[in-house]
């Protein structure tokens, strides 16, 4: 099992995970904390579907929203992960989902979304060792709108403690 919440081999404290639950598709290359994790330890993140949440106008609450493919199938989000060694010796797996810019689906809700990978991307992405940059760049795109399909859901998913079917079943927005 893996920790959401990259922790880069080189970081003297674990808690630095807390802020890297996302990594920006943009900067990848660039930013320390994900430099090597994106040129060498790439993974897949299965999912059915995501939560953003969408500012209520005129309202300091924000409505949730579930998002998924229109068929309910499975997919992938693009990842990275690392391993990290404490001075101990025990050692922590961890993990971040990529973000990008949205689709103009998810555009109407929030603005950034998971980079999802199509099924032919798997193997470029999963590939072992070293993949020119330029290559995996070009996969971290947003996802195709038209397959995809969200819908507000209860407010009740704000809670950690809640987790109940109830939680993707969508709602009538007042």
């Amino acid at each position: 099992m893996y920790r959401w919440g990259l922790i880069p081999s080189w970081s003297k404290d674990p808690s630095i995970g807390d802020r890297m639950i996302n990594a920006r598709a943009e900067s990848l290359a660039e930013k320390p904390s994900f430099r090597n994790a994106f040129r060498r330890r790439r993974c897949l993140i299965l999912a059915d579907g995501f939560y953003e949440w969408k500012q209520v106008p005129e309202s300091k609450t924000k409505q949730p929203f579930y998002i998924r493919m229109k068929d309910s199938l499975p997919f992938a989000f693009a990842g990275l992960w690392e391993i990290w060694v404490s001075p101990d010796g025990s050692e922590i797996r961890s993990c971040t989902i990529i973000t990008a810019q949205p689709n103009e689906l998810v555009a109407t809700i929030h603005n950034r979304m998971p980079v999802i990978l199509s099924e032919e991307a798997y193997d470029l992405w999963l590939a072992f060792g070293d993949k020119p940059v330029d290559q995996l760049e070009k996969l971290l795109v947003p996802y195709p709108d038209n397959e995809m399909q969200a819908f507000p859901v209860s407010p009740m998913v704000n809670s950690p403690q809640t987790d109940a079917p109830e939680l993707i079943k969508p709602i009538q927005n007042e």
